[in-house]
């Protein structure tokens, strides 16, 4: 790389997303651990400026992470975000105490030094995510302050050589109103950024690095129809060529018919063999049983993995295991930086084997799905398969609430077709990130004619997103919720009713399990 930000994760959940909005700035960034030394950092010559995450410690924490010493004395810019400045100050001679209010959501922003370069082009007075308790109540000797809210006095400071910067709120957020603007001043004003990097250089590094990782050996990829997984495929295609084979195991947790239409799709986009596996009986007699939704998923997670030894068996000479893995399935199972918080198990993370002999190539680890699609339209995949709709790797079995039976499948699969269908032709679909069914463990009382029913409840979960770190609920027109819930109750055996969730992410998660 010619210039790059590094980030030090000091287990924010949105760490990843700073390094997404570096992206859109056209900046390439690298998301390290805080105690990285200097020296393990790759073409650090080409380092431009380093961001310093927030996270969920309190500096006077017992094992609290620090800033290392090469970071101030390399002579680049810093910004210290929520907790990074907290360490910027507490390091470097000031006072950072927890706070008499915490604060959590929308503040107002004033600014009393509108003429400095990080606050270019940002009015006087904005709105600001915070999400802090502790707070700094006295700066280092050398620092000044630039801007506060009502609750927090020192909410942008500056080093008097305006080298090393901290600040109180979350500029990665959509919440905080000039947060990209900040950034921006950050990246070009400061650090000097050109604003070159794009998907196609994303490619390009991509590319050289799994034919470094790969060598001559051959790769296995897991297709399973979704968009990560086709991008996964089409960026080793091309870098790899005929070393790549790829396989798709129908799991019997899919949509309706997708088995089919997955092989149509593939057969004529990807111009490779497809292994195709059906072991749809196999993966649904193995969750027989089985309520807890992470056991669910290891479960899933194990068996698919065993399907692919077994079928790489046969192929022959197979040395990796390529998946779609993206970074919110990496945020939300295992924390691989930084000391992020545990949320949920993805079975493309924390669900594999440990005995596993196949080695993972991930080489979209790191990305959002929306920057998935941008390399999936550069790669030259068709708009049908890269604006497809987010599909969870575990499959309609965290779909259902409580054991998986083959019954519940057939149920689920019917009321999630015709979401699907309805929600297409509603003039609200450009908006829906994921609209979909789940079966709950839940029965009614229900009247159907004449006879009393007792079906299952079935919920409709429908979200507007960016990058699914975050996520609202659709306020989809009620003719198309009637249309829908209509049609559930009077085609589908077994079901009485339909809900509607209207939690948004966070508190809630977009998957129910």
């Amino acid at each position: 790389m010619d210039e790059k930000l590094v980030i030090l994760d000091y287990g924010s959940q949105y760490t990843h997303l700073i390094a997404r909005r570096v992206r859109e700035q056209k900046v390439y960034s690298e998301v390290h651990p805080p105690e990285i030394a200097m020296g393990n950092i790759t073409d650090m010559d080409s380092v431009k400026g380093i961001v310093l995450s927030g996270g969920p410690m309190s500096v006077y924490d017992e094992n609290a992470a620090t800033v290392p010493d090469w970071v101030f004395r390399s002579g680049l810019p810093v910004l210290g975000i929520c907790y990074g400045m907290q360490a910027i100050v507490h390091q470097l001679g000031g006072k950072v105490e927890p706070g008499d209010l915490k604060e959590y959501g929308l503040a107002n922003l004033s600014i009393g030094m509108a003429t400095e370069t990080i606050l270019a082009q940002i009015p006087t007075a904005s709105s600001v995510w915070m999400s802090h308790g502790d707070k700094v109540v006295e700066l280092p000797s050398g620092f000044r302050t630039l801007a506060s809210t009502d609750n927090t006095e020192y909410c942008v400071v500056s080093s008097e050589n305006n080298n090393v910067y901290g600040i109180q709120f979350h500029p990665e957020v959509h919440h905080t109103a000039y947060g990209a603007t900040f950034l921006n001043n950050f990246l070009v004003g400061i650090c000097g950024f050109s604003q070159t990097w794009d998907s196609g250089r994303f490619i390009e590094s991509s590319m050289e690095n799994l034919r470094d990782q790969l060598g001559s050996s051959k790769v296995v990829c897991a297709l399973s129809g979704g968009v990560d997984s086709a991008v996964t495929a089409a960026l080793l295609h091309h870098a790899v060529g005929d070393q790549l084979k790829c396989i798709f195991v129908n799991n019997g947790l899919l949509r309706l018919d997708e088995e089919n239409e997955v092989r149509e799709i593939f057969k004529d986009t990807l111009d490779v063999e497809i292994n195709y596996l059906d072991a749809a009986t196999r993966f649904v007699d193995k969750l027989t049983g089985i309520v807890d939704p992470e056991m669910k998923r290891k479960t899933i997670g194990y068996e698919f993995i065993k399907c692919f030894e077994e079928e790489t068996d046969k192929l022959g000479g197979i040395e990796f295991l390529a998946q779609g893995t993206l970074y919110p399935d990496v945020i939300e199972s295992v924390s691989t930086v930084g000391k992020a918080a545990v949320i949920k198990t993805h079975h493309n993370v924390g669900g594999l084997p440990e005995n596993m002999q196949l080695k993972l190539v991930e080489p979209l680890r790191y990305l959002f799905k929306d920057e998935v699609r941008k390399v999936g339209l550069e790669l030259g995949l068709p708009s049908k398969i890269v604006d497809r709709q987010p599909f969870p790797g575990p499959g309609l079995a965290i779909r259902i609430i409580g054991e998986v039976t083959q019954d519940k499948l057939d149920i689920l699969k019917l009321c999630d077709r015709i979401v699907t269908d309805e929600l297409a032709k509603s003039e609200c679909y450009e908006e829906i990130w994921q609209g979909f069914a789940v079966l709950t463990d839940s029965h009614t009382v229900g009247v159907m004619g004449d006879f009393r029913t007792y079906g299952y409840v079935c919920a409709l979960r429908i979200v507007s997103s960016e990058d699914a770190m975050t996520a609202n609920w659709v306020k989809v027109p009620y003719e198309v919720l009637e249309t829908i819930s209509s049609r559930i109750v009077n085609e589908v055996s077994g079901v009485n009713r339909v809900v509607y969730d209207i939690t948004n992410k966070p508190p809630g998660t977009i998957e129910w399990e």
